[in-house]
């Protein structure tokens, strides 16, 4: 099953500059582990040492955010999106 992962700016540097990849999977966590293999480092940047998902970092699957559904438990299916938004924070 192909997932289309959209890269945020800031990981970009881990892909080689690619702003989307594919991976196949039917788990958010498979997924996670498989673009570990291909990218290390690549889970430490989305998941504590607890292994869930760190509180800066957001994903969602086709729009719906993870942690309204299954977390890394979510099913993915082929031809879902997955988005990576990290928490963006600021002020005046």
């Amino acid at each position: 099953m192909s997932i289309v992962v959209r890269i945020p700016t800031p990981l970009r540097k881990m892909t080689n500059g690619q702003a989307k990849v594919e991976v196949d999977s039917t788990v958010l966590g498979e997924l996670v582990e498989k673009l570990n293999s291909e990218f290390p480092g690549f889970k430490d940047r989305l998941v504590d040492e607890e292994g869930e998902l760190r509180y800066f970092v957001n994903i969602y699957l086709n729009g719906e955010d993870v942690r309204f559904m299954d977390g890394l438990k979510t099913a993915t299916s082929d031809g879902d999106e997955i988005s990576i938004v990290p928490a963006v924070a600021g002020g005046i």
